[in-house]
């Protein structure tokens, strides 16, 4: 399963989100591949440092994207792909090859609905692959005592987009992991709740994964279009 961390606005959580999930699958048992599809570089360094037994590689254009992912996906469980905050082709690329999108998200109103510009490219490949990749937004760096108002529901359900029910809260430790090449389980006691929270997350998107198969169900085959012989 190809699963792609995107949102074409940047400071979000993708490349949190990227690492902690590929980590978090390899240590289900998966065979897992991040693929690292942002200039910067920065999840494929991290998660090079925090957990080197996990297979990276950096695609570097739309072109690249969409003749290798294929083959990569073959030759793993799960590849987790961090897109860029801002290439609009990449996103496509990637959404092009997807089976499931998770789109970090920040809740305030004025985040969510700045969604409808972020999640363009994720509408454009629904009508291209029917409704495929499935996507879910995820709350990110939220304060403790946030709660969900009904206008940030409205907005996203206007998107079809689910909101997961678990999001990740604004904590210090989440900053101070790629600096230290770790994930927050790797970080002791402090690491205690944000660990509780990205595992919550990960069991709630996908509730197979510790069986060993994907919890996504494979995407159904595109219909060919339909040619008049000459």
């Amino acid at each position: 399963m190809i699963i792609v961390v995107a949102n074409s606005k940047g400071g979000v959580g993708k490349s949190t989100l990227a690492v902690h999930l590929a980590a978090w699958l390899h240590e289900q048992g998966h065979r897992v591949t991040l693929a690292d599809c942002d200039t910067q570089h920065s999840s494929s360094d991290w998660l090079r440092e925090a957990m080197p037994e996990v297979k990276a590689v950096r695609l570097a254009n739309p072109d690249q994207i969409l003749d290798e992912l294929p083959q990569i996906d073959r030759e793993a469980d799960y590849v987790v792909a961090d897109g860029p905050g801002s290439n609009t082709e990449t996103s496509r690329a990637l959404l092009l090859r997807a089976q499931l999108a998770l789109v970090p998200c920040k809740a305030s109103m004025l985040e969510v609905r700045a969604l409808r510009q972020a999640t363009a490219v994720l509408r454009q490949a629904h009508e291209i692959r029917r409704g495929v990749p499935r996507a879910v937004i995820v709350l990110s760096m939220v304060g403790k005592t946030y709660r969900l108002t009904q206008d940030m529901k409205d907005a996203a359900q206007k998107l079809h987009l689910p909101l997961a029910k678990t999001a990740l809260t604004l904590k210090q430790i989440y900053a101070d992991a790629p600096g230290q090449g770790r994930v927050v389980w790797q970080l002791g006691a402090r690491g205690r709740e944000a660990t509780r929270e990205v595992q919550s997350l990960f069991k709630e998107l996908l509730p197979d994964a510790r069986k060993g198969r994907p919890s996504v169900k494979p995407a159904p085959q595109e219909k060919p279009t339909k040619t008049t012989a000459a």
